[in-house]
């Protein structure tokens, strides 16, 4: 059986940076935001489902989804961004469980208590960082403009959500080879602690 971390955190905090370091140390991770768009393909029910939800506007003339009016649409209030999570999460989720393969595996989900995806997870991480060092990353990584980064972090949840509701909390607010190295600590603790375990089962 997998012990499955689930890694969540705001938008811009560094899950990918521990993403990179759970493949380097044997961790199977699973980009729940890669599934996402899987589960909101053209002819889908996902996609469906979201356009029950915030009308055809949101679809392209091809009958594909158009992500950047959904976003604009989504992320405008937290009651949007509620329904968007809503609407779409349970055709993810299902997706998801078919990717849980391997000892150790990690679920990279930014809506991981919303969705609940935890559920199913030993235990959870969630990576943080100071605001200005987030907006600074997306803007770059996703070429906003400083009102569209500024909306996407509103639409977001606090640190104090996901200290209240994740297992650890990582702060990233050092350089990226010091992030790294706390990250690498971290899972090389899991990894010795169940591989510890099951040699006791044995």
């Amino acid at each position: 059986m997998s012990f499955v971390l689930g890694l969540t955190g705001p938008t811009g905090a560094g899950k990918g940076i521990f993403s990179e370091c759970a493949k380097e140390l044997g961790f199977n991770v699973v980009d729940c935001d890669k599934v996402a768009r899987e589960a909101v393909k053209k002819g889908t029910p996902g996609l469906a489902a979201l356009v029950d939800a915030f009308g055809q506007e949101i679809l392209l003339d091809s009958g594909e989804l158009d992500r950047k009016k959904l976003a604009q649409i989504a992320f405008s209030s937290s009651d949007k961004t509620e329904l968007l999570n809503t609407t779409v999460l349970p055709y993810i989720v299902k997706l998801v469980k078919k990717q849980i393969k391997g000892d150790f595996v990690v679920l990279d989900a930014p809506t991981l208590f919303q969705s609940g995806i935890d559920k199913i997870c030993n235990t959870t991480v969630a990576v943080t960082a100071p605001e200005n060092f987030r907006k600074t990353r997306i803007i770059s990584r996703d070429a906003l403009d400083e009102a569209a980064a500024d909306m996407r972090l509103s639409a977001g949840k606090t640190d104090e959500f996901y200290r209240q509701s994740a297992d650890t909390v990582l702060t990233n607010n050092e350089t990226i080879e010091n992030f790294k190295k706390k990250v690498k600590i971290y899972l090389s603790d899991i990894i010795g602690g169940n591989n510890n375990e099951r040699l006791q089962e044995d």
